[in-house]
C-alpha cells in the first residue's frame, strides 16, 4: 500500500522539519586544545603553551581534548606538535615517586602498624600498584602510592 501527501501537507512536513533541525544547525562550534609549540614526552603542560581552536574536520575522532582546563599540569606521554590537536590518550598525571627514589612503607592491619624505608622498582601516579623493594630486607612487596608519597602495602 502507498501513501502519498498532498502539496500543502508536503510543504507542512518540510516546515516542520526545518524547525526541528534548526537548533541542531546552531549548535555551538566544537573546539579542541592544540599547543602553540611542540611539548616532548614527560613535559608538563602549562596554559601558556596551549590554544583553543575551533574543530573544522568533520571526520575528527572523539578522545581530543575540548578544554585547557581538563589538561592544565599533566604531563605528557608522546610528544605534542604544534597546531595539532592532543588526543586524551597521550597524557598522564604526574608521578608521585620515582623509581630508585627512597620512600617510606606502611603496613596497617588493626591496631598495627608498621613501617620501612624503601625504593620503588617504577615510577608511578598517586593510586597506582607497584612494587617496591625493602631497603632493609631486600623484600619485594606491592603497595598503593598514597598523595603524601607513602607506599600502602598490601597484604599477601
Amino acid at each position: 500500500m502507498m501513501f502519498r501527501l498532498k502539496s500543502h501537507m508536503g510543504r507542512l512536513a518540510v516546515a516542520v522539519c526545518l524547525s526541528v533541525a534548526a537548533p541542531v544547525l546552531a549548535q555551538q562550534p566544537r573546539m579542541a586544545v592544540v599547543p602553540t609549540q611542540t611539548i616532548y614526552p614527560g613535559e608538563e603542560i602549562s596554559r601558556a603553551r596551549l590554544e583553543m581552536v575551533e574543530v573544522t574536520n568533520p571526520n575528527l575522532v572523539k578522545g581530543y581534548v575540548s578544554s585547557i582546563d581538563e589538561i592544565d599540569g599533566l604531563v605528557t606521554k608522546r610528544t605534542l606538535l604544534a597546531g595539532r590537536v592532543i588526543m586524551a590518550s597521550a597524557l598522564r598525571e604526574k608521578f608521585a615517586v620515582t623509581r630508585g627514589s627512597s620512600v617510606r612503607l606502611v603496613f596497617s592491619k588493626g591496631p598495627m602498624t608498621i613501617t620501612a624505608a624503601g625504593s620503588p622498582l617504577q615510577d608511578a601516579a598517586i593510586g597506582d600498584l607497584i612494587r617496591v623493594r625493602n631497603t632493609d630486607t631486600g623484600v619485594i612487596v606491592s603497595g598503593t602510592v598514597m598523595a603524601d608519597g607513602t607506599i600502602h602495602v598490601v597484604a599477601k
